[in-house]
C-alpha cells in the first residue's frame, strides 16, 4: 500500500465532523459569552461604576464565573456542546488555569495545584509577555528617531 492509497484510506475511514453545525454553535455560545459580559458591563455601569471599572470587574466576575464552573465540570459540559464557542479569552484562559488544577488536586497543593496549574496557559503566558517586550523595545526604539 502506498502512502497515497493509506491516505484515502484514512480519510475514508474518519468520521465526518459536520463543521457547519460545530461553527454555528460555536459561533451562538461564544456570542453569548460575550453577550453576558456585555450585560455584566452595563449592570456595573448601571451601579455608578466608572467604564474603565465596570470593565475590570466584569473581567474578574467572568474569571471567577468560568473557574467556578470549571470547578463543578459544568465548563466542560459547555465545552463539548459548543467546541471553540468556549474559547472567548477571558472564560477559556481562566479555565485552562482552573482544568489543571482540579484535575491535579489529589497530587497535593504543591506538586499537584501549583506544579499543574499552568502547564497549558504558562507558554501562553511566556509568549504573551516576550512578544510584549519585543514590541515595546520597537516602539521605544522608534520613538527615538
Amino acid at each position: 500500500m502506498t502512502e497515497k492509497e493509506y491516505g484515502k484510506l484514512v480519510q475514508n475511514m474518519a468520521p465526518k465532523s459536520p463543521i457547519g453545525k460545530d461553527c454555528l454553535l460555536a459561533f451562538l455560545v461564544g456570542g453569548l459569552i460575550c453577550c453576558i459580559g456585555q450585560a455584566l458591563l452595563n449592570g456595573y455601569q448601571a451601579l455608578g461604576l466608572e467604564k474603565e471599572q465596570a470593565g475590570t470587574t466584569v473581567s474578574i466576575t467572568l474569571v471567577a464565573l468560568s473557574a467556578l464552573l470549571t470547578g463543578l465540570s459544568v465548563y466542560d459540559d459547555i465545552a463539548k456542546f459548543a467546541g471553540a464557542g468556549t474559547l472567548v479569552p477571558i472564560t477559556g484562559f481562566a479555565n485552562a488555569i482552573a482544568a489543571p488544577a482540579v484535575e491535579y488536586k489529589t497530587e497535593g497543593f504543591i506538586l499537584g495545584v501549583g506544579a499543574k496549574m499552568f502547564t497549558i496557559a504558562g507558554p501562553v503566558i511566556v509568549y504573551g509577555v516576550s512578544a510584549s517586550v519585543v514590541y515595546g523595545l520597537i516602539y521605544w526604539i522608534k520613538t527615538l528617531f
